[in-house]
Formats: C-alpha cells, sequence, structure tokens
C-alpha cells in the first residue's frame, strides 16, 4: 500500500457542493470535453484506480490528485448506477461540443421551413440520448416512457419553432433569430417532466444529513425537476441570445457579405464560446443534492419521518441533471 490515506470521500464531488464556487469547479470538470479524446484504456486505468481504492487497495504511488482526476475520468464515462460506459455523445463531456454543433447550426439555418424542422429533430434527438444515458438508476426509463418524451419534445419544439417563425415573418430579422430559443425552451418544459415521469408518480429518495433513506417524495421530485428545466433553460440563454445578436449585426458589414460561408462556422464557434461557460456555471445554480423543509413534504412522508426521528427539519434529495 503507498502513502495515501483510504478516507478520502470519492462518493462526494471534491470540492464544497454548498457554495456555487464549489459547484462550478466540479462541473467545469465534469463537462470538460477533453475527456471525450481519452482513450479505451486510459478510461479502464482510471476504472481500475476507483474500484480498487473504494476496495481499500491502494495502487502503487498513487497522489491525492492522480486520485481525484481518475474519479473524474471514470465519473465522465461510466454510469454511477449500473456501471457501464455510456455512449459518446451522451456523456456530460460531450455536452459543449454537440450542443455547440447543433444549435449553431439551429440558429444559422432558421429562415426555411424543412430546415428548421430538421434540426429541432436533431436536437430533440440528442436530448433523448442524453436523458436516457443519464438516467436514474432509481427510475429506470422504460422505453415506451423514452419514446413519449421523444415524440413529445420534438413535436412541441417544431410546432413552437413553425409558429413563432409565422407570427414574425414581419417583424425585424433580428426577432427571427429568437425563434430557435423559444422552441428548445418549450420542449425542455416537455422534455425533462416526462423523461422523470416515473418520479412524479412515485417520488425520489429522500434522505437525512447523513444519507439515510427516509422516504419517497413527489414534492421533492417535482422540485428537482423545477429546478433542473430552469438550469437547462438558463444554460441555453446565452448560447441563443448573445451570438444573434452578434451575427445581425456581422452580416451586414462587407466582410460577411463578401464571404456568406463563413457565417455557419462562426456562428458554431460564437454558440461554442458561450456553452463552454454556460454549461458548467448553469448547472451549478442549484446544489445537485438539494434540500426541502419537512414541513413541504407530504402529509404520510411527514409523519412517518417525525415518528423515526423528531428532530429533522430538512431532507435532502438528488435533483438529477
Amino acid at each position: 500500500m503507498g502513502d495515501l490515506p483510504l478516507n478520502i470521500n470519492i462518493q462526494e464531488p471534491r470540492w464544497d457542493q454548498s457554495t456555487f464556487l464549489g459547484r462550478a469547479k466540479h462541473f467545469f470538470t465534469v463537462t470538460d470535453p477533453r475527456n471525450l479524446l481519452l482513450s479505451g484504456e486510459q478510461l479502464e486505468a482510471s476504472r481500475n484506480i476507483v474500484q480498487n481504492y473504494r476496495a481499500g487497495v491502494i495502487t502503487p504511488g498513487l497522489t491525492e490528485d492522480q486520485l481525484w482526476k481518475a474519479k473524474y475520468v471514470y465519473d465522465s464515462a461510466f454510469h454511477p448506477d449500473t456501471g457501464e460506459k455510456v455512449v459518446l455523445i451522451g456523456r456530460m463531456s460531450a455536452q459543449v461540443p454537440m450542443n455547440m454543433t447543433i444549435t449553431g447550426c439551429m440558429l444559422t439555418f432558421y429562415r426555411k421551413t424543412p430546415t428548421v424542422v430538421f434540426w429541432q429533430w436533431i436536437n430533440q434527438s440528442f436530448n433523448a440520448v442524453v436523458n436516457y444515458s443519464n438516467r436514474s438508476g432509481d427510475a429506470p426509463i422504460t422505453v415506451q416512457q423514452l419514446g413519449t418524451a421523444y415524440v413529445s419534445a420534438t413535436t412541441g419544439a417544431v410546432a413552437t419553432a413553425l409558429g413563432l417563425k409565422s407570427l414574425t415573418k414581419h417583424l425585424p430579422p433580428l426577432v427571427g433569430r429568437f425563434v430557435p430559443f423559444a422552441a428548445v425552451a418549450a420542449a425542455n418544459c416537455i422534455n425533462i417532466p416526462l423523461m422523470r415521469q416515473r418520479e412524479l408518480q412515485v417520488g425520489i429518495p429522500v434522505t437525512d444529513e447523513a444519507g439515510q433513506r427516509l422516504g419517497h417524495s413527489v414534492t421533492a421530485a417535482k422540485q428537482g425537476i423545477f429546478q433542473v428545466v430552469v438550469s437547462r433553460i438558463c444554460m441555453a440563454i446565452p448560447a441563443m441570445a448573445i451570438p444573434p445578436v452578434i451575427m445581425d449585426s456581422l452580416e451586414k458589414r462587407d466582410f460577411l457579405k463578401r464571404r456568406p460561408w463563413l457565417g455557419a462556422p462562426l456562428q458554431v464557434g460564437l454558440v461554442g464560446f458561450c456553452l463552454v461557460f454556460a454549461t458548467p456555471l448553469c448547472c451549478a445554480l442549484f446544489p445537485q443534492r438539494s434540500s426541502i423543509h419537512v414541513t413541504k413534504l407530504e402529509p404520510e412522508l411527514r409523519a412517518q419521518i417525525h415518528k423515526q426521528n423528531p428532530s429533522i427539519e430538512v431532507v435532502y434529495y438528488n435533483k438529477g441533471l
């Protein structure tokens, strides 16, 4: 065994999750696109380091920094509940490059109906992969639920985009550039609750401060889903609001008029720059381990908790991503 102690809690993030700064550091690491470049051998090596450490076996010469790096590499590629390797585009580290490409194209090709339908469909297909890949082990998603959420979100996004597109025909061109954002926001409001409908039916686990499970709460599920919807919409605001304003200005200048082919890659680049910061910062808006006061829970669960431990005033739950 090496000099590294065995009491490092790698079940939790490295940084204090009660502060926004700590959560931001955590999510900047989780969403780092460079993790996509790691080979299968590197991923397996990190998995072995983490699993060995949890079993009480320390890799010779392992430092604490190397342990934490292995933990985050492992978390970036393997499902926390099933242990299965997540498909490449479903990983959190794929959020920035994938959303950069898809959002950039949605903002570039927003004028014609076929391209609006195509890119909204591509976006919701990607969202379905991400939601399935990051599903909760406690509330598994069935193929029927996945299909319902996928079809409903795609229909909602396309209907919103086409409806607003027709309404903005006689408005300034800049207004039309914001139609994709409205469609994405509407789709998030449909997709996430449908994808997590089982949680709204049976509730999600709530625990005490020590992590001891106390029961399941639908109220906590609603609060968690609301927080995720807000985070996802806020995540899209910088990437879908700032580039349209910049591009509207640039397209009026001779430089882009003479080089129209530069419009799409420039738009994608601007979106990517925004997403590099917006993705982790908006994931960090709410604590991953959120809390709710016992008085706000369902009467039956509230009575059950008071019977177990009358001193408990606040319970905790995993809000999801």
